[in-house]
């Protein structure tokens, strides 16, 4: 899979992901770095085929209206460790897999990954 990373997200979970045989990109990797504007996060998504990873609910309003970006897996955790995020995505990524082989929005928070649409 590939994946998106929005700037709210750390670019440490980029390595995790890679480690974990996806590819993953950062905002922060963008030209526009953390100031990349969500309709270019929308286009890239749709281009490259990438699951845009995100904790910002815009995206999740944007997604189920329009349709982008491509794939959305929502971040709900709230404040959380770096090294508590990274841990929840070890545990959770077949199911973050599993779940996007039939859905195009899943969220993820501290218990569970849940698809929704």
């Amino acid at each position: 899979m590939k994946f998106l990373v929005d700037a709210h997200l750390p670019r440490r979970l980029c390595a995790m992901l890679a480690q974990h045989g996806h590819d993953a990109t950062h905002t922060l990797d963008l030209p526009a770095k953390n100031a990349t504007k969500d309709r270019v996060i929308n286009q890239l998504s749709f281009d490259e085929q990438r699951v845009v990873v995100s904790k910002d609910t815009d995206f999740f309003y944007s997604h189920l209206l329009q349709g982008r970006p491509w794939k959305l897996l929502l971040v709900k955790t709230g404040n959380i460790s770096t090294r508590d995020l990274r841990g929840l995505f070890e545990r959770n990524l077949p199911a973050i897999e599993a779940a996007f082989q039939t859905h195009t929005l899943v969220e993820i928070d501290r218990s569970a990954v849940k698809p929704v649409a």
